[in-house]
């Protein structure tokens, strides 16, 4: 019995080979078995607004104020944030901002400090 890969979007050990897919009966996800063999896992290049490579703990200044959603707070230009994450969605990096806690930030608009 041949080794199928886990689901790349939840982890799941249960996929299954449907033609040419790979299926997750979990989160119905669907990829397809040919390019998962050929490329692997592929790194996510995440950008600043000056195009420079972010990376995990790097430290970034925000160009422009941002309305915080369910708050009437704002976030400053020019403030620093330390030690970002990059993750996976629309909103590309984790971090902890000094006075608004944990927040979901663009990478367009951020510049790497």
């Amino acid at each position: 019995m041949s080794q199928l890969p886990p689901c790349p979007q939840c982890g799941s050990v249960y996929t299954y080979e449907d033609g040419n897919l790979y299926i997750c009966p979990e989160c119905a996800h669907e990829w397809d078995k040919n390019a998962s063999a050929e490329s692997g896992e592929q790194a996510r290049v995440v950008r600043d607004a000056n195009g420079n490579v972010l990376n995990d703990g790097d430290t970034v200044t925000v160009i422009k104020d941002l309305k915080v959603k369910g708050s009437s707070s704002v976030v400053k230009v020019g403030t620093k944030v330390k030690n970002i994450r990059i993750i996976e969605g629309d909103h590309d990096i984790d971090c902890k901002i000094d006075g608004f806690g944990a927040m979901q930030l663009k990478s367009e608009f951020v510049k790497k400090a």
